[in-house]
């Protein structure tokens, strides 16, 4: 885990530190880059993308609130979960099933767009883990469960804790695109950028015996960074690999299938790495 978010700090921050100059090489870029052939760069310029992406979560502490129950669980450890490849990634009818990324971009001036999308990741609880407890429990059934500070998670009757379907972070930013390489077929971009949003999560909790929570709420707030490296074809379509760095905060996660006040809170940093295709195009008359 550790290695995960070293490389991607090593990757912000070289890119970055190449860019914080103008040196004669990218004016020379700059000099031979043809904007007759329309790059995805230009004021009014779109695009659309669709991709899928493999994330990882640091540790975090994860409270639980509820009636007859107020604990914390420390350094809870968790993954995502991709699917198998199959015709899923690309039948239309299961083309949110896998951990999947969407974007739609406009370019409110040259170099700079304006981007949204859904990041849709999967966070699975890793449940062979022992973890501190802290707080209390007043069923003595589960209390039990709780040995010298500590309470396995093996067992599933205590509590599994997913947001599989999924834990959407749904975004807008703002990206600043730089040109590479510009030839007659083909235009390859780096940018840098940051965004916000919300917490959409499809929570599947099972916590004591209480009814599984499986339903979409609003949880709370994302925060991120992001670099891409984008390669147009034919003016038209892209490939596009992206890496982000980002922070998590849910204060109200949904414990329960009814509207009890039984909730979780938790927050975390999370690292997410996505690839994938699109088309962009330009909305204004030459």
């Amino acid at each position: 885990m550790k290695k995960f978010f070293k490389i991607f700090a090593f990757l912000f921050l070289g890119l970055n530190l190449s860019f914080a100059q103008e040196t004669d090489t990218t004016q020379e870029i700059s000099d031979d880059f043809d904007f007759s052939i329309k790059p995805m760069s230009k004021k009014g310029q779109m695009f659309v993308f669709w991709g899928w992406n493999r994330a990882a979560f640091t540790k975090s502490d994860i409270h639980f609130r509820g009636n007859g129950y107020d604990f914390t669980l420390e350094n809870v450890a968790a993954h995502d979960r991709p699917s198998e490849l199959d015709l899923a990634y690309v039948d239309p009818g299961q083309i949110s099933k896998p951990q999947f990324n969407f974007r739609l971009g406009y370019f409110i001036k040259d170099n700079l767009a304006l981007v949204v999308g859904t990041d849709h990741m999967k966070y699975v609880m890793d449940q062979e883990q022992t973890v501190k407890f802290k707080g209390n429990i007043s069923d003595p059934v589960y209390s039990a469960m709780v040995q010298n500070g500590e309470v396995d998670l093996t067992d599933t009757k205590f509590l599994t804790f997913e947001h599989t379907d999924g834990l959407n972070y749904v975004n807008a930013g703002l990206e600043k695109y730089k040109p590479l390489l510009s030839k007659e077929k083909i235009n390859v971009m780096w940018s840098y950028g940051a965004g916000a949003g919300i917490l959409f999560p499809k929570s599947n909790v099972k916590l004591f015996d209480n009814e599984r929570s499986d339903r979409f709420h609003v949880a709370g707030f994302g925060l991120d960074a992001r670099a891409n490296i984008n390669a147009v074809f034919w003016k038209h379509w892209m490939a596009r690999v992206e890496g982000k760095l980002g922070y998590i905060n849910m204060p109200d996660i949904k414990t329960t299938l009814n509207n009890k006040p039984d909730k979780a809170s938790q927050d975390f940093l999370f690292g997410q790495i996505n690839f994938g295709i699109g088309y962009t195009f330009n909305t204004r008359k030459s």
